[in-house]
């Protein structure tokens, strides 16, 4: 569309419409806000009840002597470590532990929750295997 064509149609239809509309605009009771939810519910007496479970709650760790930044520049090289794969996880974790019971002869097949394996992991959100993992 030319710029012609949009003042004919701002000029015929009104310039009001062609604008954004804003909460200074509506009513004096509109209030267009921004996109956030609200804290509570309205009652039938035109008031508003705040409710305790409804307000956001940020948990953050205290970070006093923290040394590290909060940002990681693009330009940093790439990490050496390869990433952390099942079978790294249990060869750091748990095969030493079985190693060291099998060469002192106590090793049981039938005892995996000793190295922290689960029999089931049916019903879990994050399988985990084992659930004792490297932090």
């Amino acid at each position: 569309m030319g710029v012609l064509s949009t003042l004919i149609r701002g000029l015929t239809r009104g310039a009001d419409r062609m604008s954004e509309f804003t909460s200074k605009r509506g009513s004096r009771t509109h209030n267009k806000g921004r996109g956030a939810r609200p804290a509570g519910i309205k009652i039938s007496s035109r008031k508003f009840l705040s409710v305790k479970e409804m307000i956001p709650e940020f948990v953050v760790p205290n970070l006093n002597g923290f040394k590290l930044k909060p940002y990681v520049s693009y330009r940093c090289p790439r990490g050496t470590e390869p990433p952390v794969t099942a079978e790294s996880l249990f060869a750091e974790a748990v095969a030493p532990q079985i190693e060291k019971d099998f060469n002192e002869g106590m090793y049981d097949k039938d005892q995996l929750e000793k190295y922290g394996l689960e029999p089931t992991q049916e019903g879990k959100l994050f399988k985990l295997y084992p659930k004792n993992y490297v932090r």
